[in-house]
């Protein structure tokens, strides 16, 4: 398909026309009259060949490609704005931008709380949004990048876009302060023996896979979507956890458990910010990358 055959205007109305599902609306979203965005619609249809929506009643309806076309639009969207705003030099300490990172509460709460605090300092006019990782990460990782930022994530759970490293952190496990099975350490018989609390990402459980190289599988009783809630899973009964030696530092003050060593050479984590290729020539996110590096590297 020849892009520059086609009218880009036609994307916005299209996402406008799916979302709203009415003619009348879709043009006051957008700022057309209603004749106008009826001939938008016209043409769509035309080049589609397809309804896109289907008069219901007195309401209209998406057909099966308008339901398609809805998440895909939205993202061209997202995309075409983050390109038109692309700037060739970018001055953090007089420019106002957000930016959007997606994270675990782990990467929130350890490297996105440190690059916050060193946004306050240098770039008052810059503002951070943290959004919680969903399973579309992994499914479609280059839409997903390419509607946001940045990814913070560990390695090895996705690959073929670029990062800069940031910060490593070590295992360690929990136990209730009262769980009489357990000494000032932690077996191997322990950790197949008794019940897990995990974070269970929806694409990846970091517990299940440490074990599974050494030939445990772990019987869960709890599934958490947060690291901070493991210490309040573990309080109180046999449950075991593995958490991150830097939310570890607070998880004693959360709740009644220890911190013990793994028993085992657990694979550290190596938390990394991805980006989509989008952005590589955009001085503002150049300045975000370097600058999440200086403080990534403060961290380590």
């Amino acid at each position: 398909m020849n892009l520059s055959r086609l009218d880009l205007n036609l994307v916005v109305a299209l996402r406008a026309l799916l979302e709203e599902r009415n003619v009348t609306r879709a043009g006051e979203r957008v700022g057309l009259s209603q004749p106008a965005m009826s001939a938008a619609l016209s043409r769509l249809r035309r080049h589609f060949d397809d309804e896109l929506l289907a008069r219901t009643g007195n309401s209209y309806e998406l057909t099966p490609l308008g339901v398609a076309l809805r998440d895909r639009s939205a993202t061209a969207c997202d995309l075409l704005e983050r390109v038109f705003t692309s700037q060739a030099d970018f001055d953090p300490a007089a420019e106002s931008r957000e930016f959007t990172l997606l994270a675990s509460d782990y990467g929130a709460a350890v490297f996105g709380a440190a690059l916050a605090r060193a946004l306050h300092r240098e770039a008052p006019g810059i503002r951070l949004v943290f959004q919680h990782s969903t399973p579309s990460v992994v499914e479609s990782t280059a839409t997903v990048l390419s509607t946001v930022d940045g990814l913070l994530l560990p390695h090895g759970v996705i690959d073929g876009f670029p990062a800069v490293d940031l910060h490593q952190d070590r295992w360690l496990c929990l136990v209730a302060d009262d769980n009489p099975e357990v000494g000032d350490a932690l077996t191997l018989d322990q950790l197949s023996q008794l019940p897990w609390a995990v974070y269970q990402r929806p694409y990846d459980a970091p517990a299940a896979r440490q074990l599974s190289m050494i030939g445990i599988s772990p019987r869960v009783e709890v599934s958490v979507q947060t690291f901070q809630l493991l210490p309040h899973m573990v309080e109180g009964t046999r449950r075991v956890a593995m958490i991150q030696e830097r939310l570890a530092r607070g998880a004693a003050r959360a709740a009644a458990v220890r911190v013990l060593p793994c028993p085992f050479e657990a694979v550290p984590v190596q938390e990394a910010l991805w980006w989509h290729p989008v952005h590589a020539q955009d001085a503002a996110h150049i300045w975000l990358r370097r600058k999440a590096a200086e403080v990534g590297a403060t961290l380590g």
